[in-house]
């Protein structure tokens, strides 16, 4: 004798188990808004990179209106243009000058910006708030209302034609910016950090150096960076104040393929790409300490 099992109606209406649907995360995009974000940035990148790309491609061709038909250098691409520059030119003399000039502010910028802004983030000092106030007004001033009397300061101090005397120019402009920086920098430190150096014995100057400045590598990195640019870049005040040709920077070598009557476009273009490679190991060394966070370890253990 057998027995068949009757499926009742509310046995077959009767839905069976569902697959857990998959949560999404706080803050995590959707599909399409991940696919969105990333075609902004691919825009955006290829926009960034196109002006070095094209820059490259220019300074490949070898006559100086190539770049009016920019078509024809893929079946004459070559290398002259950079061994012209290399053997020809001052080149190596814009680099020293521009390398110890831009080193020189680098160096002596973020020595005097560090301790600005460190004596008016611990220190109260009449006066102090307004100081910062002073540094942030001296930004307003255009260049060519500062050419005037820096120049003649720079001639009674006979700094003319000097490295010297244009790294204390480029530090004018740099230290109140990097000044800013650094102070809001050494705000994050924890005031503790300096109480436990003058309690270990330490002065102010080695709590300083030897607690502050490693906590702020951070803001340090950033700051010798823009020194570094502001000086290697700059081209109304080198123009000014250097007048011998071996003692050109690169900004200012570069108006030496452009005359009146002609214009070696194709020369300019390999030099900038040649320029650009000090930058680009000075970015490289510095980068690493570019990534803020390095005060949270900062009181730790």
């Amino acid at each position: 004798m057998s027995t068949t099992a009757v499926e009742t109606p509310a046995q077959a209406a009767e839905p069976g188990p569902e697959a857990p649907r998959r949560v999404r995360r706080r803050g995590e995009n959707s599909p399409a808004g991940s696919l969105v974000s990333h075609g902004i940035l691919i825009v955006a990148s290829l926009i960034a990179l196109f002006p070095i790309v094209w820059l490259v491609f220019l300074s490949l061709g070898p006559d100086k209106d190539d770049y009016l038909h920019p078509g024809g250098i893929w079946k004459k691409m070559t290398f002259d243009n950079y061994s012209f520059v290399l053997q020809h030119t001052a080149f190596f003399d814009w680099l020293k000058s521009s390398l110890i000039v831009s080193l020189g502010t680098t160096v002596i910028g973020v020595l005097i910006a560090a301790t600005t802004g460190y004596a008016v983030s611990r220190m109260r000092f009449p006066g102090y708030r307004k100081f910062m106030w002073v540094l942030l007004v001296t930004q307003m001033f255009p260049v060519a209302v500062l050419m005037v009397p820096m120049y003649q300061m720079l001639s009674d101090l006979r700094l003319i034609d000097s490295y010297l005397g244009l790294v204390l120019v480029y530090c004018s402009t740099a230290v109140p910016y990097c000044a800013w920086l650094l102070k809001g920098y050494f705000d994050t430190i924890p005031f503790e950090i300096d109480e436990a150096g003058r309690v270990d014995g330490l002065t102010p100057f080695g709590t300083f150096a030897r607690l502050i400045l490693p906590l702020a590598k951070p803001g340090l990195a950033v700051a010798a960076f823009y020194s570094f640019l502001t000086a290697f870049g700059e081209v109304a005040f080198a123009s000014t104040f250097m007048l011998s040709d071996t003692k050109y920077t690169f900004a200012v070598g570069l108006q030496s393929f452009v005359s009146e009557h002609d214009a070696q476009r194709n020369l300019m273009a390999a030099t900038a790409v040649l320029i650009a490679i000090p930058v680009s190991v000075f970015f490289y060394l510095v980068q690493k300490n570019l990534v803020t966070g390095l005060t949270a370890g900062g009181t730790k253990g």
